[in-house]
């Protein structure tokens, strides 16, 4: 139950964060919004998030993850009521910036949590819910608010309400939960803005990292600018289309991390960047075809690489980590993450205002396929290098504490190689 618990709150993070993507282009008619505004919008969450990364990303390592938990879900109610009382730009861009605070600070203690709970009878499940979650809950988000905007009065209110009562109901029942870390000094320190990354872990974020930058800034692009890029695209398409676009990159992004698990984790984030290419081609040749069959199939392939590029790095990353850098391991990943996916669209944004939506995605596609070319190079050649390696078989539990080994001690063969 706990480890279910936790993977819900990941899930329920990430569905908030992606549920304003159907509804930017209410906003935009509403507000008259322009493309460079709605990519400032989108970016608050992201960039608010780094923040709470920066300095809560640790900080669960020493205070409990139920604490800062619960705190992050109650700020989460806070900006979702924001948005039901949202009345233009501002109030938006506030509550993008609430719950990218409220979602900096849950990330990290809801990953170490998975972390804590990791079954030796099933070594890996914390790994791979850590990255099957959060595309798992983009895909839901989008979803449910794309539903809504058809079905539902003021889908601009209901979805918001309907996610502030989820939040609730995961904080009662956090209340009851176990705490997983050992609380121990150092909170304060621990809230100054820096990066806990060991050193393994390090080399293994700079060898994945032009993978992580390249799938990040693509789901970026679909998620701030992909409703007014498949407009663009087919004028006459139904307003659920740009919605669906993003909801295809995220369901095939969770189906690939599952379908994925068993590969290499170094095989799996090569796929994941060789996928990346023709994706990015076939959405930017959506415009010359007037079609959004090829854009679809590009946002397929474009998931396909986001979920088999972040699993693959997560597990290479998270591999050789001790107990008390779980949490601020996971903060670097993801800070580097919703760096490559806030920046490069707020850069779309002011391409698109100053050149148009078109001339932007051209660039941005070419941006993206070298990032992808350079992973792919990097990572083939270590592939390569490690192909007749070995890795020793995983050790039993620890029986001296009564806990169970460190994840280190316990990772299975497909972990890390």
């Amino acid at each position: 139950m706990p480890f279910t618990l936790n993977a819900s709150v990941l899930i329920a993070l990430l569905a908030a964060s992606s549920a304003p993507t159907p509804l930017y282009a209410l906003y935009q008619d509403q507000w008259q919004l322009s493309a460079l505004t709605v990519t400032v919008v989108f970016s608050a969450y992201a960039l608010a998030l780094l923040v709470a990364l920066l300095t809560t990303g640790a900080l669960s390592d020493h205070v409990g993850r139920r604490p800062v938990l619960m705190g992050a879900l109650t700020l989460q109610i806070v900006s979702m009521g924001v948005f039901v009382t949202a009345h233009g730009v501002g109030t938006l861009i506030t509550a993008r910036v609430l719950q990218g605070l409220a979602t900096g600070a849950a990330t990290s203690a809801a990953g170490a949590a998975l972390l804590d709970l990791e079954n030796p009878a099933r070594p890996g499940r914390p790994a791979l819910a850590n990255s099957v979650s959060p595309v798992a809950g983009m895909a839901a988000g989008v979803m449910g608010a794309t539903l809504l905007v058809h079905f539902a009065p003021g889908p601009t209110v209901t979805v918001y309400v309907l996610l502030m009562v989820l939040f609730a109901v995961q904080i009662f029942a956090l209340a009851f939960t176990d705490e997983t870390a050992h609380p121990h000094a150092g909170a304060l320190r621990s809230m100054r803005p820096h990066l806990a990354l060991p050193g393994a872990a390090r080399r293994a974020l700079v060898l994945t990292g032009a993978g992580v930058v390249a799938v990040w800034a693509l789901g970026g692009f679909y998620s701030s600018l992909g409703p007014a890029f498949t407009r663009l695209i087919s004028p006459a398409a139904p307003q659920a289309a740009g919605g669906l676009v993003f909801f295809t990159l995220t369901l095939c992004a969770a189906l690939t991390v599952w379908a994925t698990r068993s590969l290499r984790a170094l095989t799996a984030a090569t796929l994941g960047c060789c996928a990346v290419i023709p994706a990015v081609l076939l959405s930017v040749g959506a415009m010359h075809v007037t079609s959004l069959a090829p854009l679809f199939a590009g946002a397929a392939l474009a998931g396909f690489g986001f979920g088999a590029v972040s699993q693959g790095a997560l597990r290479m990353v998270l591999a050789p980590v001790r107990e008390n850098e779980r949490s601020g391991t996971l903060a670097s990943y993801y800070v580097l993450s919703y760096l490559a996916m806030s920046l490069p669209a707020i850069g779309a944004g002011i391409l698109t205002v100053r050149y148009g939506l078109g001339t932007a995605a051209h660039l941005y596609a070419a941006a993206v396929i070298l990032l992808a070319l350079a992973a792919v190079g990097a990572l083939a050649r270590t592939l390569r290098d490690r192909s007749g390696e070995t890795t020793p078989a995983p050790l039993p539990p620890t029986r001296s504490s009564g806990r169970t080994a460190p994840a280190i001690a316990r990772r299975p063969l497909t972990h890390h190689k």
